[in-house]
């Protein structure tokens, strides 16, 4: 079984009933019925308080509704996830009583011919009556990332909606993953595939009785589909009480002391919030290392969720890498909360061309607080630039000539001729014009806080030295070194930006690997022609690819390595040596690498022109580019079909809010200029960061949910601030029908607009009086701050 304990998907499209009772909203007038009664405040003798016992969680079975087999083995077949023959691999899956995320469950056995998930089309899911913080289903999605609307029924006959999701099983590898899926003839399809977690609220003042899932698939070919495996529910416990869901240690290091992290995960499963007044504390301890800097939470309200880092360094004596039986510990008003024990790695060994060793890896904590990128498609392609709006990449235009039927292919022959070859666009790319000064400025003024580089595309010119071919930007073109030149520029006048590079693992035509079948050829006579600047007969992967992205590491230090496609690799010795690399210089720095590599490790994953409709907590980055449908630079598209500020600035609000970065996308023409439209857009979007920037840089996703109905999304600065993003103009009033948590004394302010906001409790939600001059202060997007008192 192979498993990735830090991908979770949560429910984050709630919307919660006006007349919900919301616990967490503790007003004067509602602040008595959340607080623990008088005997539980303090004891006259002195000794600490003592916390509640938290009930365990408990697992409600599906069996009765479960309607697909989508788990096969090799000797039992006959199963059909997704409508077009695919399942998960049994042998690589566990059954019986399992652990996912710290949540327990009763994971379906694989049995040929008996379904082991159920496709949700609406059903009703009957629950033990019982007061609950949350619903936590094990779910993945098919032909997509799966959503909608599930509603919780309680015993007075009200109810609340919350989304629940389902990350593609595909795309993204979930916690409970397998590194290949069968195919419909029964082979392997050496692809992880994955299966996550996704929680809905439930409102703990009241009696659950059931659960409704939302409508989707069937699960057919080409059809979207939610499948649920599992559920649990964790129920209520009375008073002031926490409980540790899961923990473990990092090879991260925290940025204000250098120590090793070790990430636990906080629930407030009582009653009442946590407050600073409750000194609540979250150490380690384990023999060979000591706690250096102990996590502290000052406010978690009932149902919430804290995911902490704890430093420790190890002691003398301890070797890096050295596995020991540890215990995580919570303590707070002078008594201890929770443990939880666990093995834990102390210190970072080095790593190994290894599944098992990359996996200690994550996204660093400067990537997972960075929120806003820049993405740059620069390469031979933005010569011709040039396909039909919005529907298909310009990036692409060599491997949409070969099409007869793709109007690429006509648009070629018409304007340059069939004898016309597309290497014969390189003397073309100039790059003239190239100020990468100017570049990383406006980056910078657009409130990004990392960029991405296309050191090399599919069609295989290199826009650095490279000494494997002379297919590059130095021999030919240009006559730079165009990665060199933007990364100095980016270390001198835009320090505080982090520099990554994009890398094509495949190429489309490369004689020695042609990822598309054949070497390059004339797509109107299909005579052969020259693959300009590369001599044929490497071994493509380890003399030339592998080659080439080592290359990038030791001489250009690329914080993040944005790999693509997959396909043949040698990514497992690549990726240590890059980890190892950053980790042994004389100053340690983080590094990323997402999901396309070609190996089952990855930091992140990343969607593509479309984002997770639900939360993700394993971190994840959404593309896309400014154009309605290219990466690179289409001189076809008219400023008026790029994305608006609006646009922009809602979309990095959704995507923050539900725990990803948004890397967004430009694409320079060929001699090096940023078209105008670009820029504006990159400018108006820095100016509504300079207002709005604490709201998104440096915090994470609401653990009750993401977003309220189609305009409102949450935000947390962790022992802090709340943040409401409102995407429409509000009205005199906001009303937040949702738990936030505000409590008397806190103070609520706009972001833009220097004065307080009176605000109020009114049955159940939150209402913040905006006066003209707030709502006229904002743009775009509104931000509410609720800032905590002590």
């Amino acid at each position: 079984m192979s498993t990735y304990p830090r991908r979770q998907v949560l429910g984050a499209t709630a919307v919660v009933a006006a007349s919900a009772a919301l616990p967490l909203t503790a007003a004067p007038q509602a602040r008595a019925a959340t607080e623990a009664p008088a005997d539980m405040q303090a004891r006259a003798d002195g000794q600490p308080v003592p916390w509640g016992t938290v009930p365990d969680p408990l697992t409600v079975p599906l069996t009765g509704l479960f309607d697909n087999d989508g788990i096969d083995t090799a000797a039992a077949r006959g199963g059909d996830f997704d409508g077009s023959g695919y399942t998960f691999p049994g042998e690589e899956l566990p059954a019986g009583r399992i652990e996912v995320d710290g949540v327990p469950f009763d994971f379906p056995a694989s049995t040929a011919g008996t379904p082991n998930n159920v496709v949700a089309r609406g059903q009703r899911v009957d629950l033990p009556a019982g007061r609950y913080l949350s619903a936590v289903f094990l779910t993945a999605g098919s032909y997509g990332n799966a959503s909608g609307q599930a509603t919780v029924h309680y015993a007075d006959g009200t109810t609340t909606t919350a989304g629940l999701g389902g990350a593609d099983w595909y795309a993204a590898a979930g916690s409970l993953s397998a590194p290949y899926r069968y195919q419909p003839d029964g082979t392997k399809d050496e692809h992880s595939v994955g299966i996550g977690t996704s929680d809905v609220w439930i409102d703990p003042q009241r009696d659950a009785v059931a659960i409704t899932l939302p409508v989707t698939g069937p699960a057919e070919e080409g059809k979207t589909a939610l499948h649920v495996f599992a559920l649990s529910l964790q129920p209520v416990a009375q008073g002031r009480a926490l409980i540790l869901r899961d923990a473990r240690s990092t090879q991260s290091l925290l940025e204000s002391s250098g120590a090793q992290s070790v990430e636990a995960t906080v629930l407030n499963a009582g009653t009442v919030a946590v407050l600073a007044a409750d000194d609540v504390a979250v150490r380690v301890d384990v023999p060979g290392a000591r706690t250096v800097e102990p996590a502290r939470i000052r406010r978690l309200g009932p149902g919430e969720q804290a995911r902490v880092r704890v430093g420790i360094r190890n002691g003398a004596g301890t070797a890096p890498g050295t596995v020991r039986d540890g215990t995580v510990r919570v303590r707070g008003r002078g008594a201890q909360a929770a443990a939880l024990q666990r093995k834990l790695t102390l210190g970072t060994a080095d790593y190994q061309a290894t599944d098992t060793s990359l996996a200690g890896h994550q996204a660093p904590y400067w990537f997972q607080d960075a929120k806003f990128g820049i993405f740059i498609h620069w390469g031979v392609y933005s010569v011709p630039a040039w396909s039909p709006v919005g529907k298909q990449y310009a990036e692409w235009y060599w491997n949409h000539m070969q099409d007869p039927a793709n109007a690429v292919h006509a648009y070629h022959r018409d304007t340059y001729g069939e004898d016309f070859a597309y290497d014969d666009f390189i003397p073309r790319f100039t790059a003239e014009k190239f100020d990468p000064r100017s570049w990383v400025e406006l980056f910078r003024d657009a409130g990004a806080q990392y960029h991405v580089l296309t050191s090399k595309h599919h069609e295989g010119f290199a826009l650095w030295d490279t000494k494997v071919s002379d297919r590059n930007s130095v021999r030919m073109g240009p006559k730079r070194d165009l990665v060199r030149e933007l990364f100095e520029a980016s270390r001198r006048y835009t320090p505080e930006l982090h520099r990554g590079l994009y890398f094509s693992m495949p190429e489309w035509f490369n004689p020695d690997n042609p990822w598309m079948g054949h070497a390059p050829r004339n797509p109107y006579t299909l005579q052969s022609v020259p693959y300009t600047g590369y001599t044929a007969g490497k071994d493509y992967v380890k003399d030339y690819q592998a080659a080439q992205m080592l290359e990038l590491i030791h001489g250009y230090d690329p914080a993040v390595i944005w790999c693509d496609i997959g396909g043949a690799n040698d990514s497992l010795r690549v990726l240590a040596e890059y980890f190892n690399h950053a980790k042994d210089r004389a100053r340690p720095v983080e590094v990323a690498v997402n999901d396309r590599s070609g190996i089952f490790f990855h930091d992140f994953t990343t969607p593509e022109y479309t984002t997770y409709d639900s939360t993700v907590v394993a971190k994840w980055e959404a593309s896309r580019g400014l154009d309605p449908r290219s990466y690179g630079y289409n001189r076809a598209t008219p400023d008026s079909a790029y994305m608006t500020t609006e646009e922009v600035v809602h979309s990095l609000v959704d995507i923050v809010s539900k725990n990803g970065n948004f890397l967004l996308d430009i694409g320079p023409r060929a001699d090096g200029t940023i078209p105008e439209i670009m820029q504006t857009r990159l400018r108006e979007t820095g100016q509504w960061l300079r207002v709005n920037g604490e709201a998104i840089y440096g915090t994470t996703y609401w653990s009750s949910m993401a977003q309220l109905g189609e305009d409102l999304r949450f935000t947390v600065r962790p022992d802090d601030a709340f943040y409401i993003h409102s995407l429409a103009e509000p009205g005199a009033k906001l009303t937040v029908e949702a738990p936030v948590p505000v409590r008397s004394g806190d103070k609520v302010t706009m972001l833009g607009h220097d004065r307080p906001l009176t605000w109020r409790v009114s049955n159940g939600a939150l209402v913040v009086d905006v006066p003209a001059a707030a709502r006229k202060a904002g743009r775009h997007v509104w931000v509410f701050k609720v800032e905590w008192r002590s």
